[in-house]
């Protein structure tokens, strides 16, 4: 038999379709709009004040300029595109910003589980050794943690791009609402399950590890206020770690439903996959700065100050 050359296409760009089941796109991409100015002014707005008060350069407050950091661009990295579907109708996105796109989506998500696994520590550290606090965790001993936890989160990044770039594309569609790992991997001309598996392996690995440091610390945090005789500093406590848990469970409890109950057999509908992952990544991104805002006296004080002043003049 002669030989026969299959030529693989060249895609050059591809069209969203995620979107297209959903009736009202309007006022869909309206609330997605808002919710995303919204969140963006908080972020911006909790890193301005904690960089303009000096009072503020500590260990506690470097990490939630990080953690701020980690939600704009968690954020940023598919709302745009969405509300473009939504609102122009714009549903094309080019190779290489579609692959950069995941990227980004990725890698917030990832930073996300360590910011919050490292502010669990910070906490822990100093309920358990506030006189010892300043001496193990200082400034620079944070800046430096920070750096470190982005240089992993982009290592396991640059191994789930590993296995997606030298794949051969059949697709020019993508089936959900932005670009992302499992959307990129069914564009290709290969069997996604051998992909998904993996990469929702080490999801799990990754969830499941830093979920568990989050409750260990948690637990001996909770010993350690026990302890307290004061009734006040108790209290004190008990309210800064609940601020710490609306924050773990905004980001957990989509990300464990997804994926969990996937390995499990539960089969969700697209809508219900979307929206979970749009609850993961906007949920955690738009509470994270209020929480931070308004359960953190000294941001709290800042910022009714600024609005007392601005009022006054």
């Amino acid at each position: 038999m002669p030989s026969q050359n299959v030529s693989t296409p060249i895609i050059s760009e591809f069209v969203i379709l995620g979107f297209d089941t959903v009736e009202y796109k309007l006022v869909t991409g309206v609330v997605l709009l808002l919710i995303y100015i919204l969140t963006m002014f908080a972020n911006t707005a909790n890193i301005c004040f904690i960089a303009m008060d000096k009072r503020l350069h500590q260990p506690m407050y470097i990490f939630i300029c990080n953690l701020a950091l980690v939600d704009m661009l968690y954020s940023s990295s598919a709302c745009p595109t969405m509300i473009g579907i939504l609102l122009a109708g714009y549903k094309t996105i080019s190779f290489i910003p579609c692959i950069l796109q995941m990227c980004a989506f990725h890698l917030g998500g990832f930073m996300e589980m360590f910011a919050i696994g490292v502010m669990a520590l910070d906490r822990l550290i100093a309920i358990s050794n506030p006189l010892r606090y300043p001496v193990i965790l200082n400034c620079t001993r944070t800046v430096l943690i920070s750096v470190l936890l982005w240089l992993v989160a982009g290592s396991v990044l640059l191994f789930a791009l590993a296995t997606v770039l030298p794949l051969p594309f059949c697709s020019s569609t993508i089936q959900y609402i932005f670009c992302e790992y499992a959307s990129v991997i069914r564009a290709t001309c290969v069997d996604p399950n051998p992909y998904f598996n993996m990469i929702s392996s080490l999801l799990f690995v990754l969830l499941f590890g830093m979920f568990s440091f989050i409750c260990l610390s948690y637990i001996r945090i909770i010993v350690a206020v026990m302890k307290m005789t004061l009734k006040s500093n108790k209290k004190k406590m008990f309210n800064t770690c609940l601020s710490h848990l609306i924050v773990i469970t905004c980001f957990y409890v989509p990300m464990f439903v997804r994926v969990i109950l996937t390995r499990l057999g539960v089969v969700l509908t697209t809508d219900e996959r979307h929206g979970l992952m749009v609850g993961a990544m906007l949920g955690s991104s738009l509470v994270n700065p209020f929480i931070y805002c308004f359960r953190t006296k000294e941001i709290r004080n800042k910022i009714f100050r600024f609005f007392s002043k601005v009022a006054s003049e």
